[in-house]
């Protein structure tokens, strides 16, 4: 359904355009705007690879399951059904750090591995049936509203767009993500 949307409005697009004569100004805008998706890309992809890098060396430092333990509590209280030690706490606490660090793309991997982990209780438990625990979709929801501390990845665009004081959301930011975090607790 969504690709025939985006098919549909591409196709409305360029018809506008060839009943307007413009397509030459709709071809110039393709390019242009390739290009600048791939030099933002390839901005991108550093600031995630250095921060993914970053994560890496913490968890191998062991920093990662020191602010693990640090957030025990707070997992505790957000996950009581969610047994101390269980595997998938790490990778919770990795992928909560990293969004509050604004890395969403590089906490991807640990929300990733922290689902497979609570999904293994699921098969463990015999159910055959793709349902979510209430864990799931606890830790699901807290993701996507994502309270961030240093929005990295928003100043990284920001700089990367020309602005002069990238930092400037940092304020709003975090007011925003704060209320969206307590909404979904």
């Amino acid at each position: 359904m969504l690709n025939a949307l985006w098919a549909f409005m591409m196709l409305t697009g360029l018809g506008w355009a060839a009943v307007h004569g413009t397509l030459g100004a709709v071809t110039e805008g393709m390019l242009a705007a390739a290009g600048d998706a791939v030099s933002l890309g390839i901005t991108m992809l550093g600031v995630m690879a250095f921060w993914t890098g970053i994560l890496e060396i913490g968890r191998r430092a062991g920093l990662i399951e020191q602010l693990s333990a640090g957030m025990r509590p707070v997992l505790h209280f957000l996950f009581p059904r969610i047994p101390a030690g269980h595997p998938a706490l790490s990778s919770m606490a990795a992928n909560m750090i990293a969004n509050m660090l604004g890395l969403g793309m590089a906490a991807t991997p640990a929300g990733l591995k922290a689902m497979q982990e609570m999904a293994k209780d699921i098969q463990a438990a015999g159910d055959k049936a793709r349902t979510a625990t209430s864990s799931m979709c606890t830790f699901l929801i807290l993701n996507i509203s994502s309270l961030q501390l240093i929005p990295v990845t928003l100043i990284a665009y920001r700089s990367e767009y020309g602005s002069k004081q990238p930092e400037a959301v940092l304020g709003p930011a975090l007011a925003a993500t704060a209320i969206s975090t307590l909404a979904a607790v």
